[in-house]
Order: C-alpha cells, then sequence, then structure tokens
C-alpha cells in the first residue's frame, strides 16, 4: 500500500504535492518523496520517514517546476532501506520519474529481461524501478526523438503485455508532461481531477480523492484499468485504453481497511460501505444470535468507528468510545516488523476504565489480520473491568497472504489461516467471535457501483484474480515476508551498534 500523487499546473507545484502526500499519508509511513521538473532539470528530495519529518523548507525551495509527482511507502518486503524510497529516476529516454502503489507479481522475470534484453540495470530490490524501466524501454522501442500521445500510449500498451500483477502508476517526462495509468484489473485505485485557476486549468492524479477535495481539485472519475490519461505541460489531456482485455476487479480491502472514509473509489462512498458493512453484521449477529446480552458496542480506532456506530444502531445497543488513541502512533498494521508491532499497541491505545467495568463489551475492528493485536485489545478490555469481552470485524477472516502491494504476512502468520472460527476466537482469547459473511461485504460495496461485478478478495478466498499466483510464488513471499525476515534488518543494526560503541569504548 502506497500513496500517489501527480500535478500538471501553471504555478510551482511543490507544496501542493506536499499537500497531497499529507493527506495520503495513512497509505505509507516509512518514506516519502517529491520529484518535479522546469521542463529542462529534475529536482528529487526522498527519504525515509512521515512527509513532514522528509521536507523542510530547505529542501522546498530546491524542487522547483510546475509539474511533479510524489509517493509515500511502506515496503511489502520488509525493507526499510531510504534506497527504495520513491520517485525513481532514469536519464533514458528523455528523463523519466515513475512512482508507484501495487506490486508485480513477475518483477523477477521482468528484472532478468531488462538486464539481458534491454540491457538496463537495476539497483534496488524495489519492482517500482522494474516498472519504471520496463516503460522507459518501452517508450524508447518507439524510436523518436520528439514524442507525442500515441507514442507514450504505445509504451503504456507494451509494460500491460509484459508486467503482471497491480500497479497504479504515475510518469513524468521532461518536458512533455505527466502520464498516469492502471494495471488491467484496476486493482489498486488511482483518480484524477482538474482545477481552474488565473492562468489556466491544472491536473492533478492521486491513489485516493480526498487528495484532490483538499487541494480544491474537482474529481473527473477514476482511471479506468488498463487505460492511460496523458496531461500535457500546456494544459491538455488526452486518454486511451492501452489493454486488450481490461475488467474492473478492485480490491475489496481499499473499502475495508485501506482508503479513508471521505475517499470515493470507482464511485462508491468508502464511508457509505462501511455503514453498511455495520448494518449487515448487525443483520448476522441478530439472526444467529438474537438473545445476545451486549451492553454496549466500542470500535476499535480509527477504521471500524464508522461500522461500529451503525451496528450498535441497529442493535439498539449503547455506542460508546472506549479506546483514546495516541495520534503519535503509527498504524501498527503497515509496521515493518512484528517486534515494532507487538510494542506499539499499549503504546497506541488507552483504555477508559469507565466504558468497560462490569458489562458486556462487543469490540468491533475492521479485521484481524496476525491477531496479535486483537488478542491485546481484548486482554485491555478485561483489564479494564469488562465481563464478557466478544469480538466483531467488518471482514471476512483473512486467511491468504495478499501480493497485491499490501503487507499482509506470510500465510503461516496470519491467526486464521488454517483455522475455523472457533479456533482464532480462543487464539485471540475472545469470548465470542463474529466474522462479517464475505457476501455481505461484498454487497455492502458493491450496493454503490452496480457496474461491478468482481472484486479482488483473494485475502479472503485465496482466489488471485491476476491467475498467475501458484505454490511456488506463494512459498517464495512467505520466506520473504515472514517476521523473522522482516526484523533480521533491525536486529543486524542493533548488532552493528553494539559493535561500534565496544569499539569506541
Amino acid at each position: 500500500m502506497c500513496g500517489i500523487v501527480g500535478i500538471v499546473g501553471k504555478e510551482q507545484v511543490n507544496q501542493s504535492i506536499y499537500d497531497g502526500l499529507t493527506v495520503l499519508q495513512h497509505r505509507g509511513q516509512d518514506a516519502a518523496g517529491i520529484l518535479t521538473s522546469d521542463g529542462k532539470r529534475v529536482y528529487l528530495r526522498k527519504d525515509n520517514g512521515l512527509v513532514r519529518d522528509v521536507f523542510h523548507t530547505r529542501h522546498m525551495r530546491d524542487l522547483h517546476g510546475n509539474i511533479g509527482i510524489g509517493h509515500v511507502r511502506y515496503p511489502t518486503a520488509g525493507c526499510a532501506s531510504s534506497a527504495e524510497a520513491q520517485p525513481f529516476y532514469v536519464n533514458s529516454p528523455f528523463g523519466i520519474a515513475l512512482a508507484h502503489n501495487g506490486n508485480l507479481t513477475n518483477a523477477d522475470d521482468l528484472k532478468r529481461d531488462l538486464f539481458l534484453e534491454d540491457r538496463r540495470h537495476i539497483n534496488t530490490e524495489s519492482d517500482s524501478e522494474v516498472l519504471l524501466n520496463v516503460f522507459a524501454h518501452e517508450l524508447q522501442a518507439q524510436g523518436k526523438l520528439r514524442l507525442n500521445e500515441d507514442d507514450i500510449f504505445a509504451a503504456v500498451a507494451g509494460v500491460h503485455r509484459r508486467c503482471r500483477g497491480a500497479y497504479a502508476a504515475v510518469a513524468l517526462i521532461v518536458g512533455y508532461g505527466i502520464v498516469a495509468f492502471r494495471d488491467p484489473h484496476g486493482i489498486r485505485p488511482v483518480v484524477f481531477g482538474k482545477r481552474e485557476t488565473a492562468k489556466g486549468l491544472e491536473y492533478m492524479v492521486a491513489s485516493e480523492s480526498v487528495a484532490l477535495d483538499v487541494l480544491g481539485f474537482e474529481l473527473v472519475r477514476d482511471i479506468a484499468p488498463g487505460e492511460a490519461v496523458f496531461f500535457s505541460l500546456d494544459g491538455g489531456i488526452q486518454t486511451k485504453q492501452c489493454a486488450e482485455h481490461p475488467v474492473y476487479a478492485p480490491c475489496i480491502f481499499e473499502y475495508v481497511y485501506l482508503a479513508r472514509p471521505d475517499s470515493i473509489i470507482v464511485d462508491v462512498s468508502v464511508y457509505k460501505a462501511r455503514l453498511r458493512m455495520g448494518e449487515t453484521l448487525a443483520d448476522k449477529i441478530l439472526r444467529e444470535w438474537p438473545d445476545h446480552d451486549i451492553d454496549v458496542v466500542i470500535p476499535i480506532p480509527d477504521t471500524s468507528r464508522t461500522s461500529a456506530l451503525q451496528l450498535a444502531n441497529k442493535l439498539g445497543v449503547k455506542y460508546r468510545e472506549g479506546f483514546i488513541k495516541n495520534r503519535y502512533i503509527g498504524r501498527t498494521f503497515i509496521m515493518p516488523g512484528q517486534t515494532q508491532r507487538k510494542k506499539s499497541v499499549r503504546q497506541k491505545l488507552n483504555a477508559i476504565d469507565l466504558e468497560f467495568r462490569g458489562k458486556n463489551v462487543l469490540l468491533v475492528d475492521d479485521s484481524i489480520v496476525r491477531g496479535t493485536t486483537s488478542r491485546q485489545i481484548i486482554q485491555m478490555a478485561r483489564d479494564a473491568g469488562a465481563h464478557r469481552v466478544y469480538f466483531a470485524s467488518a471482514a471476512p477472516a483473512v486467511r491468504y497472504p495478499n501480493v497485491y502491494g499490501i503487507d499482509m504476512p506470510a500465510a503461516t502468520e496470519l491467526v486464521a489461516h488454517d483455522k475455523s472460527d472457533d479456533e482464532v476466537c480462543r487464539e485471540i482469547s475472545a469470548d465470542k467471535l463474529i466474522y462479517q459473511d464475505l457476501p455481505d461485504l461484498i454487497s455492502a460495496v458493491h450496493h454503490g457501483n452496480r457496474k461491478l461485478e468482481q472484486f479482488d478478495d483473494s485475502v479472503f478466498t485465496g482466489k488471485y484474480v491476476t491467475g498467475d499466483i501458484g505454490p511456488d510464488y506463494l512459498a517464495e513471499l512467505e520466506r520473504r515476508r515472514n517476521d523473522g525476515a522482516k526484523d533480521a534488518p533491525i536486529r543486524a543494526n542493533v548488532a552493528a551498534a553494539a559493535v561500534d560503541i565496544h569499539n569506541l569504548s
């Protein structure tokens, strides 16, 4: 999960890109970057950290130009090196920079082909650098000294032929403009909008519509699966479908957890979808547990609030805020290693004893992934005096890893993998566990846009929409993603620090 921004403006765009990235900060807290261009040169600043920490006044002053792209990142394979921060840049042909949200499922094959056939060197472990070089090679293959939009669209079509997986990307071509494109399944979200200024029309691309709202851009629409949209320096816009067989299959987990509630994805309000998730979850409780003894519904901040409120209303049960969140602790789901994740839970949340003491409490979360956080929160509720602690998930059981750009852990680290609901209930120490049913989750999202016929729901079903994921791929993914691999760099850094201290003494 990452966030991308691109702006073709009439004035300096550095501040607007910065503001857009802060709105998308929830999509990545590991690294941030901005690249701008004045038509002749590019100016780049990127590093590990939050947007506010990476960019200071001295950096912003050096980001010249009325066109630029930005990125917020978190690692999907545990690497937190600043070398992996985006945007990436290559100087041939023309000078191209790219920012990418998603994951290429054939990145290793592409990397080999780029070296053996295209004579291109990849300098990092990032599949985004691979995507950039594939696009650059396809653009160079057009054999033109001067480009037009047809050449750019032909290069995007070449990307679609070669790349598999999920990618919502924005690329800056120096002296020409910005092109945004999306994989043929439309798995990861990306939208574009426009803003009228005294000097003319400006365009913006972003992962979520809320970034457009904050900057005063009018949402035009989502970029369609397989489509490319080119924004030229003179303010023109051209679009073309560049994939042979596009089909909409957006990631349903965006609606559950990843996106901000005030965003609209594929014409579906995330907020309203989460309201409907709460309604269907309440319907299940009333259907399967009509004589429930729930005294109070308490959400686990922040993503589950919308669903929990609607659930409480439909059950006719009190809704209360029982946990206070420390706003200066990051989202535990996207921290790079389990060691950090475990440590942060009690730093992030504190229980209000009065809302728990002597009550039968239904805690509501958006989902249960590893189960570590859920178990600790349930224990916090018991420590605060709860009589019984029930747990409800607005999503079905997460049983399979995500391969399309979300840092789901290895399958063996998913608490529901190869376990029944009762076994998960015991694992997280709840008195009762209620999962959302998958058809109800799909209905909650589909209700907002009846044209959607398919979703990527692979984390619940193990069915991957790109059709290229087999046991060997998942085994390699497990090797890269398991928490032992993620914690290894942390242990190595600690060991190196210990050696340095020893040498100094």
